[in-house]
């Protein structure tokens, strides 16, 4: 096949080394799981061994009380609690070493974390469970996977980490598809997880697609280099799929997403391995970096990629600051983001959500605001900063302008937690009936106070018309640009009060419809940074030109001649 004619680096300098895992054991007795990670919960977030604290289980109570109640609480499901269908399709004698068709494997690769994903699995409903899971050590294995898939019309989903919130790692063979498709196979690439090489004179590394969030971060700790792009995700993500769905990361302004800090790409298609040049930057026509990132699998597999790195930060500073109402808060961070001081961190969270997270009086907009450096003491970056907002308004306690402390302190250090632990008390709510979600976009200044009006009358009409009550809907800044913000809005509604989380899916997947409309309608983007998947798909329909959309088919329709790689998803 093509692939395997196109790959040139030898697999032997950059197999990832496998010894002592499931891999060695015999085959009469088919293991659990092939991978090689800690056991996550199929279910919901985190691994098994994850709790929520007695004081969240509280603070879902009041939320629930907050909302006019809620279901009672369905009970955590188990492996054996799901009947699977045998896979569809025999697995070659070449791939068997490599694939599982275990049920807890094929359940942790079912679906992705969205509202939906966590309910069907509380419901134990696992209808679009991939019949196998390829667990590939090599490129090579990569290319036999695909060769294999596309002679066989078997779908494949690749599969970094499974944090996908738009239905981007779900094998839904239905539809227009449900007949292209004899079977489906997701593609784990968990064993591609190491950093091949770093040029510390050029700051940057070569680093296996595979890696999760923390290894990657604790492997480049030697060299005293991090990446430093932090998702909401990062404890169960993986730079592959940031690449793959263009992630928003750490960095409120200048560095936002992961496309600021690839240098180059290298991905396996059915047709051959596309392998870019290694640059600071081009001008030799449209990049092809450009096609890679943000191609949500539906091109081909990402497999390594060198990254621009950073050396570890040194000193900070932080606090956060209270405006009088939204309007002066919004012109205060227009002007932060037009300064050029480039905070690290600009988070603005309105009315609703302070008291949704629970930070600083809640009642006033508050910003969360932080700066950091390697090079040199932050400041008179944050005094100058501070100047801008109080022009505004703005006011803030000295002694919360934190020199030491990381943004932890605070109603910064609060938000920062309940934003790190919001996907776990997130499953709790979810197993009793409420729907807790978010969705997000991307608006220009003078278009904004009208955008955020807009989509919240129209997003919290829809809600209370679909769930027969009225719902919160909040909003922050994730990121802000000089041109415009990245608008991030929470909800909280009742899907379900009397344990009827099939309900609640369905009123989900309506608010889903309608939200996408709403920030289509009022101008801004269907996605800054959570990607299009398949729940996204009707918003970037009518965002993107259709002659474009049209190119973008057509340069598929090279790369995967056979259309196997993760069918339904952007396309």
């Amino acid at each position: 096949m093509r692939a395997r004619q196109a790959l040139s680096t030898p697999d032997a300098e950059n197999r990832p080394k496998v010894t002592g895992t499931l891999l060695e054991e015999t085959t009469t007795t088919a293991p659990a799981t092939l991978s090689n990670k800690p056991e996550r919960r199929f279910w919901g977030w985190g691994y098994l061994r994850d709790s929520i604290a007695d004081d969240e289980k509280r603070k879902v109570d009041a939320l629930l009380a907050w909302l006019g109640g809620g279901g009672a609480a369905v009970s955590e499901p188990r492996v054996g609690d799901f009947k699977l269908a045998p896979p569809r399709i025999a697995a070659p004698a070449s791939l068997t070493s490599i694939l599982s068709s275990s049920a807890y494997d094929r359940l942790t690769h079912c679906y992705g974390k969205s509202f939906a994903d966590v309910a069907r699995m509380w419901m134990r409903e696992a209808f679009n469970a991939p019949d196998w899971v390829a667990f590939p050590r090599s490129e090579s294995e990569i290319v036999d996977v695909l060769d294999w898939a596309s002679r066989s019309r078997v779908a494949v989903v690749p599969f970094g980490g499974g944090t996908s919130v738009v239905g981007g790692v779900e094998a839904a063979l239905d539809g227009e598809t449900r007949n292209q498709y004899v079977a489906s196979l997701s593609l784990d690439m968990e064993r591609f997880d190491r950093v091949l090489e770093v040029d510390r004179i050029s700051r940057a590394a070569r680093i296996q697609a595979g890696v999760l969030g923390p290894d990657l971060e604790s492997q480049l700790r030697e060299s005293g280099l991090t990446l430093r792009h932090f998702p909401q995700s990062f404890q169960f993500s993986t730079l592959g799929g940031w690449i793959a769905t263009r992630a928003g990361g750490h960095y409120a302004t200048l560095y936002t997403h992961i496309d600021d800090f690839v240098e180059n790409t290298r991905m396996v298609t059915p047709a051959g391995v596309i392998e870019t040049r290694r640059l600071p930057a081009s001008g030799a026509g449209p990049a092809p970096d450009r096609l890679v990132i943000g191609s949500e699998g539906t091109l081909g597999v990402i497999t390594e990629a060198w990254m621009r790195l950073q050396d570890r930060p040194r000193f900070r500073a932080s606090t956060s600051v209270r405006f009088k109402n939204m309007q002066a808060a919004v012109q205060g961070v227009r002007a932060l983001s037009q300064s050029g001081l480039h905070a690290t961190n600009c988070r603005l969270l309105d009315p609703a959500e302070v008291v949704f997270s629970g930070v600083g009086d809640r009642k006033s907009p508050t910003l969360v605001l932080g700066f950091e450096s390697a090079d040199h003491g932050v400041q008179a970056w944050m005094a100058r900063a501070l100047e801008l907002v109080a022009d505004h308004g703005g006011q803030w306690d000295a002694e919360t302008v934190d020199r030491e402390g990381e943004h932890r302190k605070g109603a910064a250090g609060a938000w920062r937690d309940a934003f790190i632990r919001m996907p776990y008390l997130r499953d709790e709510t979810t197993r009793r009936g409420a729907i807790l979600d978010t969705f997000e976009s991307a608006i220009t200044w003078d278009r904004f106070e009208a955008f955020y009006e807009g989509v919240l009358e129209d997003a919290g009409e829809a809600i209370a018309r679909i769930t027969g009550s009225q719902a919160p809907v909040s909003c922050r800044f994730t990121h802000v640009y000089p041109d415009g913000p990245a608008p991030y809005f929470t909800y909280a509604a009742i899907g379900s009060r009397d344990g009827d989380l099939r309900s609640a899916v369905a009123k989900w997947r309506e608010i889903k419809a309608a939200s996408n409309a709403a920030v289509v309608k009022h101008g801004g983007t269907s996605t800054h940074h959570h990607a299009i998947g398949r729940d996204h798909r009707s918003a970037y329909e009518i965002e993107v030109p259709a002659l474009m959309r049209a190119a973008l088919a057509g340069a598929k329709k090279v790369m995967d001649p056979a259309g196997v790689m993760n069918p339904g998803c952007l396309f």
